[in-house]
């Protein structure tokens, strides 16, 4: 059985205070022609297999002659779980394949924010501890396979540019291995803790929490735009909570440095349902 990837640890939630230069993109992709929902086998949610360690997409993305989707840089690591600072943890290279759940080939690993970081001399303490973020391009094949809806949720609705507030809804959907393929475990909903790091990350709390095999996943604010991706699981000071690595500013990043031009979110084609209270 694949490993599921473990989210990584981080001991501490303390906030750094450098301040963010990028300007997030907030532009819609232009759309594909996407596979219907209700039968697209790759979207939101599948789960992806890097070198045998289990993850859990979270979007999808395209620039306009390519589709990606989306996963955790550390899904690709190849140090320990407390390994979470990007720009000196390590990682398989670009190229590497990556088994999509859904595909009939793998798709290839062609962004990943720690190699981009590490090959830019990066030193904004921020950016090194919580840019989280890696693009999978589906092999052209499979393409018309491709939704960008989130599973349960719908959406996502656009790209959450302002970051969340103490108690703000936040929603989520899991798919580890550890869960034995029951999906009715998949859909979270929770509350964020607030901003961390900057705005490069924002501290949540989701019944059940993120577990290993769930990193990378999607998280949504109350009105379904994409706020993050699930990065960490936190030791303290709140034990049991998740960091998630802020979308807008990753995507900004991988924009300015990762040489795909401009890579944007997919709007989903199925309405948002909203939270359940």
């Amino acid at each position: 059985m694949k490993t599921p990837r473990p989210l990584a640890r981080a001991s501490t939630a303390a906030v750094l205070t450098a301040a963010a230069t990028l300007v997030p993109s907030t532009a819609w992709a232009a759309a594909p022609a996407w596979a219907p929902a209700d039968s697209a086998a790759v979207h939101p949610g599948v789960q992806t297999h890097t070198n045998g360690a289990q993850c859990t997409s979270n979007f999808v993305f395209t620039n306009g002659s390519d589709v990606f989707l989306g996963q955790a840089a550390h899904c690709s690591g190849t140090g320990g779980q407390t390994e979470t600072n990007g720009c000196t943890a390590g990682s398989l290279p670009l190229g590497t394949p990556v088994e999509v759940t859904g595909a009939s080939k793998p798709g290839t690993l062609v962004y990943n924010s720690w190699l981009t970081m590490q090959a830019r001399h990066e030193s904004d303490a921020n950016t090194c501890q919580y840019n989280d973020l890696a693009l999978v391009k589906i092999d052209p094949a499979d393409v018309g396979k491709v939704n960008p809806s989130v599973p349960f949720w719908g959406g996502p609705t656009g790209l959450n540019t302002t970051g969340t507030t103490q108690l703000a809804t936040v929603l989520s959907y899991g798919n580890s291995e550890l869960r034995g393929g029951i999906t009715q475990l998949s859909p979270k909903q929770g509350a964020s803790l607030g901003d961390t790091g900057g705005g490069w990350s924002h501290t949540v709390v989701t019944v059940t929490p993120g577990i290993p095999g769930d990193s990378g996943s999607a998280f949504l604010d109350r009105s379904g735009k994409a706020l993050g991706v699930l990065s960490t699981l936190n030791i303290l000071p709140q034990p049991g909570s998740n960091g998630v690595g802020d979308l807008s500013r990753e995507l900004a990043y991988a924009n300015a440095h990762g040489g795909l031009g401009t890579v944007q979110l997919a709007a989903g084609t199925t309405p948002f349902r909203g939270p359940l209270l």
